[in-house]
């Protein structure tokens, strides 16, 4: 057998999406309170190990959409919050281009989230009252890191992170001025549900004003 007949052909690999179904009237007009129905059956669940990990989608100033994961750490009727450094790559493209996109996939469960939404600085007080929380080593590394610049070597931060721990031995680390909370306020929902050969449940809902709408789309 040779090398080329060993390796896995990737158009066959493919499996059948069965373990749920997903309606209109399961969401019921309001998106944010389904979301937290399917996020707390997520959280349930032994198969998924970090539940709150969301794809963020920020355009930036070459023009060139770029994704990575962050990790959501509130949401509300407002909308979903996560943490970051605003002179970071992915600060400086939500501050100048502000329309972001976010998406949930939980393949155990067969479902994914798309949302499409407008991104804002959280308020001094609440990025305070989570930084407040953490643990003392994420708070120096807040400090520590020049997030996305170049650095010389792993040593610079190690360095950095030993000299900013002694100079906080007898005090409280304070939240850093560059970082904080981004508050993500949703345009557009869509929920997706695995179904068997391909003919997937999607639903979407989009705000109409203050009033949020429903669609049932094809797969």
């Amino acid at each position: 057998m040779n090398r080329s007949e060993m390796k896995p052909k990737l158009a066959d690999l493919r499996k059948s999406y069965e373990k749920g179904t997903l309606d209109l009237q399961h969401i019921k007009g309001n998106p944010l309170q389904f979301f937290q129905v399917w996020f707390n059956e997520a959280k349930e669940s032994d198969s998924i190990h970090e539940v709150n990990a969301i794809s963020l989608s920020t355009l930036g100033d070459d023009g060139f959409p770029i994704s990575r994961v962050v990790l959501l750490k509130d949401f509300s009727e407002e909308g979903f919050v996560f943490f970051t450094n605003y002179k970071s790559k992915k600060g400086k493209s939500i501050l100048r281009h502000p329309k972001v996109g976010l998406s949930f996939y939980w393949p155990s469960l067969e479902r994914q989230i798309i949302i499409k939404g407008e991104a804002e600085k959280l308020s001094p007080e609440k990025s305070d009252k989570y930084f407040n929380s953490r643990p003392r080593g994420n708070q120096l590394g807040a400090h520590v890191s020049p997030q996305s610049e170049v650095i010389p070597d792993r040593k610079f931060l190690e360095d950095l992170q030993l000299s900013l721990d002694k100079k906080f031995k007898y005090s409280e680390i304070p939240r850093p001025a560059h970082w904080g909370g981004i508050l993500v306020r949703p345009h557009e929902i869509e929920f997706w549900q695995g179904r068997r050969n391909r003919l997937h449940d999607r639903i979407c809902c989009y705000l109409e004003g203050i009033d949020w709408k429903v669609k049932r789309l094809a797969p």
